[in-house]
């Protein structure tokens, strides 16, 4: 059977390739200042692709495909190879035990002084393998964090400190690209949202980069269930 307007496509083709394929990469801070927060966002997380799928059917939109990932950083100088926890994309929801083992594994540790390494965890989601599915694409970074950044190669001196990472400010927003210039992501899709202090370089971020949303946070404060609404509020809306 022909299926009209599809090209011939069966039915599971044409609704695949009709419906948003949407990757999502959470950066979490995993340092001792977000103790208190902790529970709250592994909370937040767990039940994000329930909401999410509950949400996108209430707005009469179709997702064919959801992935998640998670980035758990702290601070490379102070924390060394502990610094950073860099997982792979779960399938949501055949993966969803896997994804969920994932963050309750996340320990609340370290960090040193009050910046973390909050850049180089973006740069790492910026390089995610990124789906080319389908014709309707998200690519989502959402950041969580209560602290300031260090300037990009702050712990550069440990010697299991990537390789790769961009060296400035510059070189991490040209990854992103901006105002017509093409980076790492396609630059239809690709949305961030951070919930940050008020301070460099998120503020920077949010105010030079394209396709930001910004809430400022305070240590100790925020990233709750307000801030949660908005993560959900803010993907489902930009689908």
């Amino acid at each position: 059977m022909v299926y009209p307007g599809n090209g011939g496509m069966g039915p599971r083709n044409w609704a695949q390739q009709s419906a948003y394929c949407v990757d999502l990469v959470f950066c979490i801070d995993a340092t001792v200042s977000m103790l208190p927060l902790m529970t709250m966002v592994k909370e937040n997380a767990l039940r994000f692709y329930d909401d999410f799928r509950e949400n996108m059917e209430y707005k009469n939109k179709r997702v064919g495909r959801l992935r998640i990932r998670v980035i758990a950083f702290r601070d490379y100088w102070y924390d060394k190879e502990d610094a950073m926890m860099v997982t792979r994309f779960f399938d949501m929801p055949e993966e969803q035990e896997e994804f969920a083992r994932c963050i309750n594994s996340i320990e609340v540790k370290g960090g040193g002084d009050d910046p973390e390494d909050g850049l180089e965890a973006l740069a790492y989601a910026i390089h995610s393998d990124w789906t080319k599915e389908g014709i309707k694409r998200r690519h989502v970074i959402v950041v969580w964090t209560d602290a300031p950044t260090h300037p990009l190669g702050f712990g550069s001196k440990y010697p299991k400190y990537p390789k790769s990472m961009p060296k400035t400010f510059g070189e991490l927003t040209a990854m992103w690209g901006n105002r017509g210039a093409p980076g790492k992501m396609d630059q239809s899709a690709k949305r961030l949202l951070i919930f940050a202090p008020d301070a460099p370089s998120w503020t920077d971020i949010a105010r030079e980069w394209n396709q930001v949303y910004l809430r400022p946070s305070k240590a100790g404060e925020g990233l709750g269930e307000q801030d949660y609404a908005s993560i959900l509020n803010t993907v489902c809306n930009s689908i």
